[in-house]
């Protein structure tokens, strides 16, 4: 279990980026995959799950998550719903103590959001398509409208695919760069002629700064190249396996003296 400095210390909040250790799944879901997308036994996913909450020490059967799809669609959480009810969107926010919000990655970012004056959190799937489509920004809107102040709202970004790893096609960089000219900053050069090497979690943190959310911890892992510690679909699609595991990142309000 890894945490972010910025969330570490709000009252009433509890959040963790889970690793792949710790778990009951094998083979190339080892250890602890949350995700029902991969072709794992589901009875394995469940316990890693509960793993997962438990470790965290949060409430057993709190955890929301969501099909996600790579959008910048947010939903209002309000009690847990059964996994086969779980919307299409890749971001969520509450302000009910009781539910854990998860996001589920092997590569994107998940990034956990508080306002802990407020009582209010979000957490965001940020693929380099959801980043750039809004989801950040539409998930700090969202807990605006639940009482959040943006100056209060701390942010975590978890493990993901860092610079070094993540080459990009040519044709990648231009609705970047048709956004703001300054996103150029967030390439390099390959070292294939016309490709580029793109830094994910840099550019998620320039769209929460964009967003003026200011308090913003960046976890500095790499989940393609740290292949005990995390799962990459990436790392997975370059050695031919034929599926891979989803890491899971939990926040949830709890009750101070619990």
């Amino acid at each position: 279990m890894i945490t972010a400095g910025a969330l570490n210390e709000l009252a009433g909040v509890r959040h963790a980026f889970l690793t792949r250790a710790g778990g009951v799944s094998e083979g190339i879901y080892a250890s602890l995959n949350c995700g029902y997308g991969a072709k794992d036994d589901p009875d394995r996913v469940t316990e890693n799950r509960a793993r997962a909450l438990a470790c965290a020490g949060l409430p057993a059967g709190s955890l929301v998550t969501a099909y996600q799809v790579h959008s910048a669609r947010v939903v209002r959480v309000d009690r847990p719903w059964p996994r086969e009810e779980a919307p299409e969107v890749d971001a969520m926010v509450t302000d009910r103590p009781g539910v854990t919000l998860g996001i589920l990655t092997a590569d994107c970012a998940p990034v956990l959001f508080a306002d802990a004056e407020a009582g209010v959190i979000g957490a965001a799937h940020a693929g380099w398509r959801g980043a750039q489509g809004g989801v950040l920004d539409a998930t700090v809107a969202a807990m605006v409208e639940l009482g959040a102040e943006r100056a209060r709202i701390h942010a975590g970004i978890g493990p993901c695919i860092a610079q070094r790893s993540y080459e990009v096609g040519p044709e990648f960089p231009k609705p970047f760069l048709a956004d703001d000219p300054a996103n150029g900053a967030f390439f390099c050069p390959s070292r294939r002629e016309g490709h580029f090497m793109f830094d994910l979690p840099g550019y998620v943190a320039a769209r929460l700064a964009a967003a003026d959310v200011r308090r913003v911890c960046r976890l500095p892992h790499d989940t393609c190249a740290e292949a005990e510690r995390f799962f990459s679909y990436r790392r997975a699609t370059l050695r031919g396996e034929p599926d891979y595991g989803r890491g899971l990142s939990l926040i949830g309000l709890v009750e101070e003296d619990s």
